[in-house]
């Protein structure tokens, strides 16, 4: 394991170290040293697709017809999510969806209403 930093951006492990700076091979990310740090630790701020900052017990709007793993079902674009809970990990919303049931969604894939 290594001791660098998760990107604040989109969260990912594969960081490394360029100099003054940390990179993110996945998104592109660029960060200093010392600010990079001091924000993972501090502020982990969840983020919706249009960049709005999303707490637990918003709403938020399915964006993509999304498959339902393991079922023929899918999450339609429009279809409203009450009551979302924030959780550390790749699929970052825990939540219900009406019709369907208790799921894990990815925030780059919802809207805050």
């Amino acid at each position: 394991m290594s001791d660098l930093p998760h990107c604040p951006a989109c969260a990912s492990e594969f960081t490394y170290d360029d100099g003054l700076q940390f990179v993110c091979p996945e998104c592109g990310h660029e960060w200093s040293k010392g600010a990079g740090a001091e924000a993972t630790e501090d502020e982990v701020a969840v983020r919706d697709a249009n960049g709005n900052p999303l707490a637990d017990g918003d709403t938020v709007t399915v964006i993509k017809d999304l498959k339902v793993k393991g079922s023929s079902s899918v999450v339609k674009v429009g279809t409203k999510v009450k009551n979302i809970r924030l959780v550390s990990g790749d699929h970052d919303i825990d939540c219900k969806v009406d019709g369907i049931g208790p799921m894990k969604l990815k925030s780059v894939y919802v809207k805050k209403v």
